[in-house]
């Protein structure tokens, strides 16, 4: 395992080191390895809260390859300014799960669609291209409440998938919950108690080890996958687009949350170096977020992002090789072109997949729970900014219709719990002096306004 010194770690590969074909082929593989089961998750989530049939879903996981690689691929290389040449794996992510199935539900993925063209590059775009003027207002305490309402308000969706889903007429069945529990269990043994790549690849084998039972038990229907073809190019407009001004604030929201998600990654990428990204890597790994998001979109691909679990790994293996991750987005992008594949992944039970999002929720929950207590002081005022947030996004996870009584647009938008979390925590963190504030934290010999990026001291 690499050693650190002073926030450094001894690196086998640096980020322009290229290693042996055979050793990048592993290493990109075992990145895909890590990834491929959660960036598919959103595809499944949203596709089976809009009723889809699986030819549809098969075609939203496709998809979900093919842009989560070529995205990785842009970020590896760069296209102009576009490209942290970072080792970023990305991916769709649980940011959007909860919009997507709101919006997909009362508009239709048109809809979704749609905001997506809109808002991925103009709003995240923007964001790149401005960071250094909006970085003051998303401190650890504002991101880790959003990461934490992420993977709480999600729960529920995994405990459903583990019964069998809902409507299932065997919801809640020995069999289902058997399932689930081998995935989970599996998994939790192996991260706990194994090292190395067995560790790093423990949800994946539970997932494996979870199927092959799930086949024994013949509640595995293969169907699809004799139905779907080896080859097939994108479809542009696959579900059409419609631009709902409800759907299309909701998701301008959500990338300026994302957009911070990826910044955290990408310092924890460069963490390996011993040092924070410079403001071009920023800006290139941000615009690569928006652009191929809105491109995506319009092939029917959620939003693409940086993917945490992969920063975990360059870290742990000290192999920063951008060139390593570009093979991994390779993989990815000539799996996208086959709906044969996507049509394996959609016959993975609900039960198995339910154990694997459970523990992968749970993980995001915790992750930003980290990212709160290692950077925030938890003095009475950020107390009550988390008890603020975080009560005001579970309670509308958790009793939706306590605001039937507000407009159409209004319910929508302020029923997201994602929303809610980030709005309230952003404007107390805002306003409320204190340590966190951009308002009133300027140093000694800055004005507010210095403090934000808004003005330099030279000017």
């Amino acid at each position: 395992m690499p050693t650190e010194t002073d926030g450094e770690i001894d690196l086998d590969y640096e980020r322009d080191d290229r290693p042996p074909w055979p050793k990048s082929l592993l290493l990109g593989l075992q990145h895909v390895a890590v990834m491929i089961v959660p960036a598919t998750a959103v595809a499944f989530i949203v596709a089976d809260a809009t009723g889809i049939g699986a030819t549809d879903t098969a075609y939203l996981v496709q998809m979900v390859l093919l842009f989560s690689g070529l995205a990785t691929i842009v970020q590896a290389y760069a296209l102009g300014p576009v490209g942290s040449r970072l080792p970023i794996m990305m991916g769709t992510s649980f940011t959007f799960v909860g919009a997507a199935t709101t919006i997909g539900v009362e508009y239709g993925l048109a809809a979704v669609f749609g905001a997506i063209l809109v808002t991925g590059f103009w709003v995240e775009g923007l964001v790149g291209w401005q960071f250094k003027r909006i970085k003051p207002f998303f401190p650890p305490l504002v991101t880790g409440l959003v990461v934490v309402i992420i993977g709480l308000y999600l729960i529920p969706v995994g405990m459903d998938y583990a019964a069998g889903g809902v409507g299932a007429a065997d919801y809640g069945s020995m069999t289902n919950l058997g399932l689930a529990g081998l995935v989970l269990g599996i998994a939790v043994l192996l991260n706990m108690f194994t090292s190395g790549v067995m560790r790093l690849l423990s949800v994946l084998v539970g997932i494996a080890v979870g199927y092959v039972a799930a086949v024994v038990a013949g509640v595995v229907d293969f169907s699809a996958v004799a139905q779907a073809s080896w080859v097939a190019l994108p479809q542009p407009g696959a579900f059409g687009f419609e631009f709902e001004p409800v759907a299309i604030v909701t998701f301008a929201f959500l990338f300026l949350v994302s957009a911070m998600e990826t910044v955290g990654d990408m310092s924890g990428v460069t963490a390996a170096e011993g040092r924070q990204p410079t403001h071009e890597e920023f800006r290139g790994g941000l615009l690569t977020d928006g652009l191929l998001s809105s491109i995506g979109s319009l092939f029917a691909t959620f939003p693409v992002t940086s993917f945490s679990q992969n920063v975990g790994i360059v870290n742990f293996t000290g192999v920063m090789s951008r060139h390593v991750v570009g093979v991994g987005g390779v993989m990815l992008a000539v799996l996208g072109f086959s709906p044969k594949v996507g049509a394996v992944v959609t016959t993975i039970p609900q039960p198995v997949f339910g154990g694997a999002v459970l523990l992968m929720v749970g993980m995001v929950a915790a992750s930003g729970a980290r990212l709160i207590f290692l950077h925030t002081d938890l003095d009475r005022r950020n107390m009550v900014i988390m008890a603020v947030a975080l009560g005001l996004g579970l309670g509308v996870a958790t009793r939706p219709e306590a605001l039937q009584g507000l407009p159409t647009a209004a319910e929508t938008f302020f029923g997201e719990p994602v929303i809610l979390t980030a709005l309230s925590a952003l404007l107390l963190n805002t306003f409320v002096p204190g340590e966190q504030s951009p308002l009133f934290d300027a140093a000694p010999d800055e004005t507010p306004a210095e403090s934000m990026g808004l003005v330099s001291n030279d000017d």
